[in-house]
């Protein structure tokens, strides 16, 4: 398969490659395509062959349910069984955007783009070249990150090529995304609404609007349970994750640098190639190995943008290890963690022992 790939100007969508690209997922092909967060891979919803395709092409495991891409709200009411009070004011105070809610599905939602379960995962991105591309397909589409199951999502359309250049139809090329990180996923399923995935949406933000909101503790925990069945994407395999081993550095900033110094040099000379992710605070304190910086720990959005990009981009330096410094694990902080330990598949050293 040839995959084509057009560029598109976000702020002012060439309609002729969108109906290009609607017509792909109208006949049940896959897109690629810009959201707010990362590159998603698009299917039909409706259409399990197409749900088929998208495993297929990522490698995915079967059992992770896709997130259902609309550009109405009103599409709630034909994708789920029921929807509560709280869905109706999480969307209007947070759609379009980065917010992605659990609900009881209705018939019309196949199994096989919920993972086998009887809810579904619904969320209207807030990005022009996604809406087009939803209302124009006149398909609910059905997205999960455009990458190779397992790797660092996609932030520009030269990762998705990387990663799936002639196994899909299609990738529009919007530019870099703007948050960086997969959207918030609550589940409304229950009394109590349930952060599955922390996101930009925050559970302050959550709170703000629909009262008391708890968190999934599989969020900030290595899942053990093989039996486990995920209500949501990445809670159950590791994601995100770079060719190299990936260490994540915790203490005092202080106690961090000088660790990861001597990591560094006792790895050089033992001919060990080490990649370090930095901050804007302390990339100038690092003595050796290959240093890339993050961003600001005075932006959290900085950081969430510049991760995957990293992370790719240190898998084109060919390193043996990574080490980078840890974060706030609070309010956005707790989203930039979470895809660090599950990239990093939990592995923590404690700075303070060195």
């Amino acid at each position: 398969m040839k995959t084509i790939i057009d560029k598109v100007n976000k702020d002012d969508c060439d309609v002729n490659i969108i109906d290009k690209a609607g017509k792909i997922l109208k006949s049940g092909g896959l897109v690629a395509f810009p959201t707010e967060t990362v590159y998603g891979l698009g299917g039909d919803a409706l259409n399990k062959e197409a749900s088929g395709k998208i495993y297929a092409a990522k490698g995915r495991p079967s059992d992770n349910p896709l997130i259902v891409h609309i550009a109405d709200k009103e599409a709630l009411y034909e994708l789920a069984s029921y929807v509560p009070e709280s869905a109706i004011k999480l969307a209007d105070k947070f759609w379009p955007g980065p917010l992605t809610m659990v609900l009881n599905k209705s018939a019309v939602v196949p199994k096989e783009t919920t993972g086998g379960l009887d809810t579904v995962a619904i969320r209207f991105p807030n990005h022009p070249v996604a809406i087009e591309l939803i209302k124009r397909s006149k398909v609910y589409i059905a997205a999960p990150s455009a990458n190779t199951s397992g790797r660092p999502s996609p932030t520009l359309a030269k990762h998705v090529e990387d990663d799936l250049s002639g196994r899909i139809d299609m990738i529009i090329d919007g530019g870099e995304v703007g948050i960086g990180i997969e959207s918030t996923i609550v589940d409304l399923t229950s009394e109590v609404p349930v952060i599955l995935r922390p996101g930009y949406i925050t559970k302050k933000m959550l709170e703000e609007v629909v009262g008391k909101v708890e968190i999934d503790k599989a969020i900030l925990e290595c899942n053990k349970d093989k039996n486990y069945k995920p209500k949501a994407p990445g809670m159950k395999y590791k994601h995100y994750a770079p060719k190299a081993e990936l260490y994540i550095v915790e203490g005092s900033q202080e106690e961090v640098v000088k660790t990861i110094n001597k990591m560094t040099l006792e790895n050089e000379s033992k001919g060990i190639k080490t990649g370090i992710i930095s901050t804007s605070q302390t990339k100038d304190s690092y003595v050796s190995g290959i240093i890339k910086c993050i961003g600001s720990r005075d932006d959290d959005v900085s950081i969430s943008q510049g991760l995957y990009k990293v992370l790719r981009e240190f898998d084109e330096c060919d390193v043996d290890i990574i080490y980078t410094e840890s974060f706030m694990d609070d309010d956005f902080g707790q989203a930039i963690m979470n895809r660090l330990l599950k990239a990093a598949g939990y592995k923590i050293i404690n700075g303070g022992i060195l």
